[in-house]
């Protein structure tokens, strides 16, 4: 995977030159037409994170997603084969929901060995076969092997499982050389998982926008640093490593989160007790896989490094961090101008009580940052609801922006017009 440093002259925006460096048009995010062509074109057809493995880590293990923006809810399963499995959540006899607790609307997980609708009873295995229907001599010329759960494509890559309701392509075609780039991390030790999720009030695309730039960072996040260090950044901005565009999906490569600090006055005193604070535990853990980190992160091989983030079209985004420890967004559409944000940090499980508190910090004080970041939101989604103003300038920082804006604008032009024909 290719490193280019950004030339004395020139700019990370104009190495594609498909991307323009005009005006970014954001009536994408507050068109309520555009928004339904998403549903079908981008939703509908893409592969759609839902999950980790570690979240069924035996036969029978299941939980079930919400996917608002398509109109559905799925189980995903692992079966006595250990696949992992997709099912639409819809019991064959009536349409009932088949898998809820008290509440239809909310998630649920848990471990069995077969499906059984609250309504009528009908049951189904963990392959989605019908194994039982009450009172069976009922029906007329019932063939069971016709009504099992209808299944949903799902895939699995380094133990993230994704699922796609209209397939075009594999998985592994979907991330490509992005993809790729990333196998080999040792994602499967970062076990312990600490999750936020809220409902914000914006379009989906302008929640990632927020954390697809450091632009930001020194004005709106100042004072979460000490004194010395948010002056620094204020009066001197802030300029990412490296930028990169693998067809829809996108990264960003940036210095800081090393640890530990060289002047301990950088941090505050929690932090220095802890040894741990926004970019994660000071200490790395001792886990294979860490030393030689695979070619799309820290591409720049900077000694400065300390994060990356990674946009995997449509709606999920990884960040790798240099201590250690690794966090995923997922952004689930509800509306023009709502989403569902889901935050979940991971980490190797700490062996003591002060690792364990050295966590908890770094869980916190991102929430404290999200929180900033998204306070922008429903302000932002307000405004451009107004149409007062319709074109926007976005700078050679911004271009994971300009990029991601592209890529939605020409899935759906691409279905329409498919649709027209």
């Amino acid at each position: 995977m290719p490193y280019f440093p950004k030339p004395a002259e020139g700019s990370w925006t104009e190495r594609y030159p498909e991307l323009g460096t005009g005006t970014v048009d954001y009536g994408d995010s507050i068109d309520p037409a555009f928004y339904e062509a998403e549903r079908e074109a981008i939703f509908r057809r893409s592969w759609l994170n839902v999950g980790r493995i570690e979240r069924v880590p035996r036969v029978g293990g299941y939980f079930t997603k919400e996917l608002a923006v398509v109109g559905t809810s799925l189980i995903i399963v692992r079966g006595k084969d250990q696949k992992i499995r997709a099912f639409h959540n819809v019991c064959r006899h009536r349409g009932n929901k088949l898998v809820w607790n008290e509440h239809p609307g909310e998630e649920s997980a848990g471990t069995c060995r077969q499906f059984t609708c609250k309504y009528h009873a009908w049951r189904y295995g963990l392959d989605g076969r019908l194994a039982f229907v009450q009172q069976e001599e009922e029906f007329f010329d019932l063939d069971k092997s016709a009504y099992g759960l209808k299944e949903v494509a799902c895939e699995v890559w380094e133990g993230f499982i994704f699922v796609n309701l209209d397939p075009q392509e594999s998985l592994q075609e979907h991330l490509g050389e992005l993809g790729k780039g990333l196998e080999g991390y040792p994602f499967h030790e970062m076990t312990e998982v600490y999750t936020y999720n809220t409902e914000v009030g914006s379009n989906w695309k302008l929640f990632i926008d927020a954390f697809a730039e450091f632009y930001h960072a020194p004005i709106l996040h100042h004072k979460q640093a000490v004194q010395g260090e948010a002056d620094k950044l204020k009066n001197h901005g802030f300029e990412a490593l490296h930028y990169e565009l693998f067809g829809p999906h996108s990264m960003v490569s940036s210095w800081g989160g090393m640890a530990p600090p060289k002047d301990p006055s950088m941090v505050k005193p929690i932090e220095r007790a802890l040894r741990s604070g926004l970019f994660g535990p000071w200490d790395r853990p001792e886990i294979e896989g860490l030393d030689e980190l695979p070619p799309a992160i820290n591409p720049s091989r900077h000694k400065s490094w300390g994060t990356d983030s990674f946009i995997i079209f449509p709606n999920f985004m990884l960040l790798v961090w240099a201590p250690g420890w690794y966090l995923t967004y997922n952004y689930w559409p509800t509306a023009v101008d709502r989403h569902l944000f889901e935050a979940n940090l991971y980490f190797v499980p700490a062996k003591n009580a002060r690792e364990r508190l050295g966590q908890e910090l770094a869980t916190v004080t991102f929430k404290e940052y999200a929180l900033q970041d998204g306070n922008t939101l429903e302000a932002t989604q307000t405004m451009l609801a107004s149409r007062a103003v319709t074109e926007f300038p976005v700078n050679d920082q911004e271009i994971l922006l300009r990029h991601l804006h592209r890529v939605a604008r020409k899935r759906v032009e691409e279905y329409n017009d498919a649709a027209a024909r």
